[in-house]
């Protein structure tokens, strides 16, 4: 700097300066390397510092000069001398013209090739003043839309200026428009300065636009044309597309390392994108990157996260984040996912607890696919968090985690072989259902032999296992290891080959059904032997029949007890059942699903005894009582089977003889129900008689072939008292419902017999069906009718009703520290199938479901018509009865169906559309393919609407109104809105009477009351007139109503409901004024001066023409303002004491608004000639306790004495001036008109008081 100083003052004080100087510059320069010298810095001799000095620095007269020789030398001999020359712009001390040079410079921007561009533009922040910054920043945004290869300086120039608010939106809008096109490599410079530059007043707005702009399809374009370059280039073709693969990955990796970063470190970054997501409503709007920003925001942002996790679930759930989604992210960008594994990892184990089946199925494809995408280290973790899924005693997780194992197993079995070692931890759990044994040991056997050296220790695991619960006592772990042993015999032999059933290790089977259906030794036994259910009618010797008495004889009470031979082998009548499963399996699967070869066993007779006990069980001893209680059970088992084996067998014989077994069993379960009704003091409150007790866990295997964990009646009971749980209810509102009748005995009974399989209902789709009875030479002699009746449909539909509970209704995912038994006994066969195919299942017995709905709907309806005839004799109870139930499963069913979650899926929507056109076909045949889904949804509600005249019972009117939601919330419009409240009020309004003239009650009726009478408030237009009418009409109808009315507007409110009632509206009518929004302390000086207002406007008018003949009337009104006014003048006093910013704001307006009501009412009181009636007294500060604010108090009675001292001239001061409020009073100049306040007294003039009776 000295020597730029010293050489400065020289050049001036010489008498040629400038002139000399200049030429001589001019003529030194001509040499390229003197020129090129002379623009490079150059270090003193001396060492005395690190000072440096650019010649061109020494005079600003050489701009002229350096731009005409940058013009005339770029590129020349290898320097590039245009650069050295901007640079020594950015060390001038000051420039002559800085608007000329700022103007040359981005002239040359425009004719300069693209590095002297990007040298320039770069250089502009240090050369440029400050008032020219917003000037060359809308120039640069200019450019910046022209084109595309000046983005990166254009952006790292525009980020070092300084500008205002308004211009720096524009120039992020021009970088905003570009982000479509720019060039993937300049992507997170441009997304870089848009984050850097915004505000939080506008960050949802800015980051919802970069949303819609950022697209990372064109990032993976390399990647998918990258397999098909391979085959037909060369090598160094190949290795070119891989770079530009590499690259691109790159590119994309460092954009998020951008977003990372504001996401770090800008708090408002963060919540905005969250809520830029939240606000994105169509599917077609979300993208891979949002799911990459919500594991990003997840994985930085530790505050974030809940609201990430909430976010992302409700996305799920709304179909808007795929699971298609999810795997193109893991696919195209596991790069950059990896980072985020932990994150991950975390997401997929919370969302397998949740209840939503989205939800969860997401979590678990989370699973899959990081195990593909992503590393060893990874896949080990994935296998781990699996692994402690399993052994973590949650139902639901088991299952999930079974599941993603085996799908994992079916994929890549080489990789899953490498921790194979942690899998096999989970052979030594004990607690598993049948279904999850197959599902685990198929897993586990095939990595065995997978053909690999770790195979063979998993197979050693195994065998050991097996040999352990092969020979355990426990009939579960039996069970288990039967199941493993079928794995590893399949996975041995490649398949099981069903010829092995015919060897000698087989014969078994065959033998022990021949020794069953043998011809019945004439024995004495506890009963006397009988023939029954033939429906065959050839009854000649050679004819078959099930010994079933003599087998339940000598299983039951021992061979030593009567005298007839026995064979050498005790056969148990437990085995029965299933043998006879496994040879109709057998014989389907080597006849191509024919049973002609076994058809025998489906009309063969049963030898039972007499089964009219009816009378007869009181003579009956307890041995008795228990013989005939497990000889009924094993019929029952027996038929139930003989269902599941013939029941899609085409043949119209059969189909007869299947329906006739249905009424069978319908028969039995009647004679059981009357016998275990003639037990029950025994059986249910001392547990089972010891005959069904011992056999009891037997029974329960033979049932549901688990053999699981003991299940007691009083477990099934008590699941029907839990107040949440709808579905579970059935039973109890059944046994309500056919109280004193043999079918309430047998609903805790239910894992005791056989599993009906799905295939058993397709029976619903049966019509009338003819049966040929043939004589002696085969020839047709008579046709008899064979149809499905109301009770065999009765037990069909229960017994669909009881699995779709099952298996379509969510369980709680909560996490138990001591989970009970398993919930899956008699439901062994449904559990290895999914919800979505027993949900397709129903939806092919849709039609025949809706055909019997129709049945029952006009059936009710001639019952109604009847009724309103007079013909009561007509109406058959008990047939009414179980019309109604049959009604009550119908809807139950639907309900199931549309009710279930897996609805919300985006895979299942094509089976709800399924779903609904059956329904709408109903109204519109013919006309639905085509419809919309919302027009489906709306066809479909109107059909089921339909059924609401007919509905027999208050709980199938519950039951409906349930249905219709569940409809009506894909999705809620206003109309169904309209139609729910209107529904659930009509139900409300009906008086409910059973066919025996009693009016309906019980707890059932009242849960049901409760929670119709929540629907119709919750959908109500206005929740509260609803409240207001029910309270001010049916309470008091009610009230004056006899000891056992009710009210006639309202029939279910009666003394025994009113409760329900009471406690419905109140819980309804406290969320309601929550739901009020608070409001500020202000708000009351704001509205009270408001209202002060309006009433000088609106009201004074009024009452100066009403004061003559309303005296008193005015008066008492004027009473009560006078309170209002003085509680106004507190909150003012109240704002001074407590210096409250919000209330001080509105005292002024406030005081101005009380001196105009002092003053109008003056007025009124001239113009109606009273104004000697007009007096203004003092009134103190008080706070809003009324308590007098002490250091005012004083000058509060220094101004009343003022007051006193001129009477006149107080009568015309305005309330609101000086220290004390003053408002006007009346009372003293006419009888009429008395003092405001009963301890003020009456008379003229100021200071007559401290308070007066209209305190402002």
């Amino acid at each position: 700097m000295a020597f730029q100083k010293k050489l400065c003052l020289a050049l001036e004080k010489h008498p040629t300066y400038p002139g000399q100087f200049i030429s001589g510059l001019e003529s030194h320069i001509k040499d390229r390397n003197q020129f090129k010298n002379c623009l490079l810095p150059c270090t003193p001799v001396r060492t005395e510092g690190s000072r440096s000095a650019k010649l061109l620095s020494l005079s600003v007269c050489l701009t002229d000069l350096c731009f005409a020789f940058c013009c005339f030398s770029v590129g020349t001999f290898g320097t590039n001398f245009p650069r050295l020359i901007v640079n020594q712009f950015k060390w001038l001390d000051g420039l002559l013209d800085s608007q000329d040079l700022v103007k040359k410079l981005i002239q040359m921007v425009s004719v300069s090739p693209v590095p002297i561009q990007h040298d320039i533009i770069t250089s502009l922040p240090e050369i440029l003043e400050d008032s020219q910054q917003s000037e060359v920043a809308r120039e640069l945004s200019c450019l910046l839309k022209q084109g595309r290869r000046l983005t990166v300086p254009i952006l790292d120039a525009l980020s070092r200026l300084d500008l205002d608010a308004g211009l720096l939106a524009e120039v992020r809008q021009s970088a905003m428009t570009i982000v479509p096109s720019v060039k993937l490599e300049d992507l997170p410079v441009v997304v870089k300065f848009i984050l850097h530059n915004v505000k939080a007043a506008d960050a949802v707005e800015v980051i919802s636009d970069l949303r819609k702009n950022l697209d990372l399809s064109s990032c993976v374009l390399p990647l998918q044309i990258l397999g098909s370059q391979k085959k037909l280039k060369s090598q160094v073709q190949a290795s070119s597309s891989m770079s530009q693969v590499t690259t691109s990955q790159n590119c994309v990796k460092l954009l998020f390392d951008v977003i990372k970063l504001a996401v770090r470190f800008q708090k408002d970054v963060s919540e905005s994108w969250i809520k830029a997501i939240e606000n994105s409503t169509s599917v077609s709007d979300h993208k891979v990157l949002d799911l990459i920003v919500l594991l990003l925001i997840h994985s930085t942002n530790t505050k974030n996260r809940k609201q990430t996790e909430k976010v992302l679930k409700s996305k799920i759930q709304l179909g808007c984040m795929p699971e298609q989604l999810m795997q193109n992210a893991f696919q195209n960008h596991s790069v950059v996912i990896k980072e985020f594994f932990p994150s991950i990892l975390a997401l997929a184990q919370t969302f397998l607890h949740s209840a939503h089946p989205a939800v969860v199925s997401f979590g678990s494809c989370m699973y899959k696919q990081a195990f593909a995408a992503f590393d060893s280290y990874c896949q080990q973790e994935v296998v781990t968090a699996l692994v402690t899924h399993v052994c973590s005693g949650n139902e639901t997780e088991l299952d999930i985690s079974l599941d993603v194992l085996t799908d994992l197993v079916m994929l890549h079995t080489s990789l899953l072989m490498r921790y194979a070692t942690f899998v096999k931890v989970c052979i030594f759990l004990g607690k598993l259902n049948p279904c999850q044994i197959r599902k685990l040991f198929y897993i586990l056997s095939t990595l065995a032999f997978s053909q690999r050296q770790e195979g063979s220790y998993i197979q050693d695991d195994m065998h050991m296992v097996i040999r352990k619960w092969l020979s355990s006592t426990v009939p579960n772990h039996k069970q288990m290891g039967v199941i493993e042993k079928m794995y590893l015999i399949e996975k041995q032999k490649g398949n099981l080959d069903l010829k092995l059933l015919v060897s000698p290790r087989w014969m078994g089977i065959t033998e022990f059904v021949s020794k069953s259906l043998s011809v019945c030794p004439c024995s004495s036994f506890l009963f006397p032997v009988k023939s029954l259910y033939n429906l065959d009618e050839d009854e000649s010797q050679g004819a078959i029949a099930i010994n079933l008495l003599p087998l339940v004889s000598q299983s039951e009470l021992g061979p030593t007890q009567f005298n007839f031979s026995l064979p050498s082998r005790v056969v148990s009548p437990m085995c029965l059942s299933p043998c006879f499963r496994l040879l109709r399996l057998y014989t389907g699967e080597q006849n191509s699903g024919s049973l002609e070869e076994i058809d025998a066993l489906l009309g063969c007779p049963l030898y039972l005894t007499d089964l009219e006990v009816e009378g007869k069980l009181d003579s009956l001893s307890t041995q008795e009582r228990e013989f005939l209680c497990s000889l009924l059970f094993y019929a029952l088992n027996w038929f139930r089977e003989v269902v599941n084996a013939f029941c899609q067998q085409q043949d119209a014989e059969m189909k007869g003889k299947v329906l006739t077994r249905l009424q069978n069993i319908t028969e039995l379960q009647n004679v059981l129900g009357k016998c275990l009704a003639g037990e029950h003091e025994s059986f249910v409150h001392s547990g089972p008689v010891p005959a069904v007790k011992r056999k009891g866990l037997k029974k329960k295997t033979d049932g549901s072939k688990a053999g699981s964990a003991d299940r007691s009646p009083a477990d099934d009971s008590s699941e029907g008292n839990q107040p949440d749980a709808e579905l579970s209810e059935l039973e109890k509102t059944a046994a309500e419902r056919e109280a004193g009748t043999p079918l309430a005995w047998l609903q805790s009974y239910r894992p005791y017999f056989r599993e009906l399989d799905l295939e058993v209902f397709t029976v619903l789709h049966c019509g009338l069906l003819t049966k040929s009875v043939l004589d002696a030479e085969m020839h047709t002699e008579a046709c008899e009718v064979v149809q499905l009746g109301p009770a065999e449909l009765c037990f069909l539909l229960d017994d669909l009703c009881w699995k779709l509970e099952h298996v379509l209704t969510p369980g709680s995912t909560r996490r138990v520290p001591f989970p009970k038994a398993s919930t899956d006994i008699g439901f062994s066969h449904l559990c290895q199938r999914s919800p979505k195919e027993v949900a397709m299942c129903v939806v092919k017995l849709l039609k025949p479901l809706c055909n019997h709905m129709e049945n029952m709907h006009n059936y009710f309806q001639a019952v109604t018509q009847n009724r309103d005839v007079g013909d009561e004799p007509g109406v058959n109870i008990q047939e009414h009865q179980l019309m109604s139930f049959c009604y009550q499963q119908l809807l139950l069913t639907f309900r199931s169906l549309f009710a279930w979650n897996g609805f919300s899926r985006q895979e299942n929507t094509d089976l709800l559309r399924s779903a609904l056109q059956v329904l709408a076909e109903r109204l519109k045949p013919g006309e639905t393919e085509f419809l919309l889904l919302e027009e489906l949804i709306s066809d479909s509600f109107h059909y089921l609407l339909n059924f609401q005249q007919s509905v027999p019972s208050f709980y199938c009117a519950f039951i409906l109104t349930q249905l219709l939601i569940a409809i009506a919330e894909k999705p809620m419009a206003g109309w169904k809105k309209e139609k729910m409240a209107s529904l659930a009020k009509q139900f409300l309004c009906q008086s409910w009477v059973k066919p025996s003239g009693d009016r309906e009650k019980g707890s059932q009726f009242n849960s049901a009351l409760h929670t119709l009478l929540c629907v119709y408030l919750e959908h109500a237009d206005n929740i509260l007139k609803a409240i207001e009418e029910i309270s001010s009409v049916g309470v008091p109808e009610l009230i004056n109503s006899a000891k056992d009315g009710c009210s006639s507007t309202y029939p279910t409110l009666s003394r025994q409901t009113f409760p329900v009632f009471f406690r419905v509206m109140m819980a309804q009518l406290e969320s309601s004024v929550k739901s009020i929004p608070a409001g500020k302390p202000s708000d009351s000086s704001e509205y009270g001066r408001l209202f002060v207002e309006a009433f000088l406007k609106l009201a004074m008018p009024l009452l100066d023409y009403s004061f003559k003949k309303h005296r008193d009337d005015v008066q008492s009104l004027l009473k009560n303002l006078q309170l209002s006014t003085r509680q106004l003048h507190h909150m003012c006093g109240h704002s001074k004491i407590h210096q409250d910013i919000g209330l001080t704001n509105h005292v002024p307006l406030l005081k101005k608004s009380l001196e105009q009501f002092v003053y109008r009412v003056k007025a009124m009181l001239a113009f109606n000639h009273c104004q000697e009636a007009f007096w203004v007294g003092i009134l103190k500060n008080r706070d809003l306790q009324g308590e007098e604010i002490l250091s005012q108090a004083s000058e509060g009675r220094h101004s009343g004495e003022e007051e006193e001292d001129s009477a006149d001239s107080a009568a015309e001061v305005p309330a609101g001036r000086g220290r004390g409020g003053r408002s006007p009073g009346w009372g003293g100049g006419s009888p009429a008109l008395t003092a405001a306040s009963p301890q003020e007294p009456s008379g003229s003039g100021a200071g007559s008081s401290e308070e007066d009776a209209a305190a402002p």
